[in-house]
């Protein structure tokens, strides 16, 4: 019952259970981004929100007749005010299609008031989305946002309003913008037979850190693309839950790093296993851990030199993910890490470090521990220098891929996986 537990108000009165124990009218999530908190910024348009409305936009994976919105303040210190929310057809970032526009309810009330760590569900609303669709949300905040919950590397442009509750406009005048989203946190449509959800979890190499801003070219919307043209794909969902700087072990909270987020251990159950629908997980981490110890950025480390980490760390951190997966009946998929020499960050990269990713990418191939396997080291690596990743997929920090890198990984997935 993942998805009862999931949600609230008019959505719980759709869950009817059935003898083959599926469930009619159940919901899956279509798109998902990781919550996470942030440090205080006084020229960050969504880091100072009062009496504003804040339109963003999601692409969705699958389709449906009706979908839910998740709102988070689960890094919110005070009560978060929704005065009012919308959903729409976007023409561009500012901009929508006003005969598509619906309002968002919460228990039948336009407004809604979030506890302090908490999330909320919106109740269903009426809003067919094909797949591959985008939708534009639109989100009043009356009173002063004192601790946001974003997504700092949204890699869309949302806009930020005037002041006033411009929610239900055709066009928003901007005041700021922002590469950040703020409060959605997961849309769920109405769920068919045999549909399947794929929740990709990792790091800024998930999350599509060096790809197109406003092109939706990272390694999980490729793969959703490829999935749609494949016979059956149409029913694989597929959201994104990787966080820039995110490690398996620790937190990051360093902002010059732009890493805000607990550790994979911590959020796994919440990003992942609380997904409605969720059949199979990807993960793809454990390059931070290697890498931050002794690594300098902003004037500062990353971690100390001395948080050293093993390769027995990282496989004792995967053992404890595939064991809660497999407690759920979700399926886990391992990929290996990819390679990450010439990182333009001094300190990150060593040779010692080396030693432990391929130790971990060894055990990744061949302990059996995962219940499949994703090589994307030897589709990114330079097989004439197999520790650093192939020129012509290296976005500019030699670390993440660039778009042709991420294609490259979408495009080396065995989607049979997903089955």
């Amino acid at each position: 019952m993942r998805e009862l537990r999931n949600c609230t108000f008019a959505c719980i009165l759709l869950f009817i259970p059935e003898l083959a124990g599926a469930q009619q009218n159940a919901w899956i999530a279509t798109w998902a981004a990781s919550p996470q908190a942030t440090a205080p910024n006084a020229k960050a348009p969504l880091l100072n929100i009062e009496d504003q409305t804040v339109r963003e936009r999601v692409r969705v994976s699958i389709g449906g007749a009706q979908i839910c919105i998740r709102l988070s303040n689960e890094s919110g210190s005070a009560p978060l005010l929704i005065g009012s929310a919308t959903v729409a057809t976007p023409i561009d970032a500012a901009s929508v299609r006003l005969e598509s526009m619906q309002s968002v309810s919460f228990g039948g009330h336009n407004s809604a008031m979030i506890p302090a760590g908490a999330a909320m569900l919106s109740d269903p609303v009426a809003f067919p989305v094909a797949s591959g669709a985008e939708i534009s949300i639109s989100l009043y905040f009356p009173k002063r946002v004192a601790s946001p919950t974003l997504h700092h590397l949204a890699l869309k442009r949302a806009v930020v309003s005037q002041h006033g509750d411009h929610s239900h406009e055709e066009k928003i005048e901007a005041r700021g913008t922002s590469r950040s989203s703020i409060s959605v946190s997961a849309v769920l449509v109405s769920a068919r037979p045999a549909q399947r959800l794929v929740v990709t979890f990792g790091d800024s190499v998930t999350d599509g850190d060096g790809s197109t801003e406003e092109a939706d070219r990272n390694w999980p919307s490729d793969l959703v693309r490829r999935l749609g043209a494949t016979p059956g794909g149409s029913k694989v969902a597929v959201v994104n839950e990787g966080i820039v700087g995110n490690r398996l072990l620790n937190d990051c909270f360093i902002a010059s790093a732009g890493c805000f987020g607990v550790s994979a251990l911590a959020r796994f159950d919440r990003d992942a296993l609380a997904q409605p629908g969720v059949t199979h997980v990807v993960l793809l981490e454990g390059i931070n851990d290697i890498g931050f110890p002794g690594a300098e950025l902003g004037g500062g480390y990353l971690a100390d030199a001395a948080d050293v980490r093993t390769s027995e760390d990282l496989i004792g951190a995967y053992r404890q993910l595939i064991s809660r997966a497999h407690a759920h009946g979700v399926k886990i998929i391992g990929a290996t890490i990819t390679p990450f020499e010439g990182v333009d960050v001094p300190g990150y990269y060593s040779e010692s470090k080396e030693a432990v990713r391929q130790a971990v990418n060894k055990w990744i191939r061949s302990s059996g521990s995962f219940d499949g396997v994703i090589d994307f080291d030897a589709v990114l690596r330079d097989p004439d220098h197999p520790t650093r990743l192939l020129p012509r997929f290296a976005s500019e920090d030699r670390l993440h891929p660039n778009d042709l890198g991420y294609q490259a990984m979408a495009d080396a997935i065995d989607v049979a996986l997903f089955k």
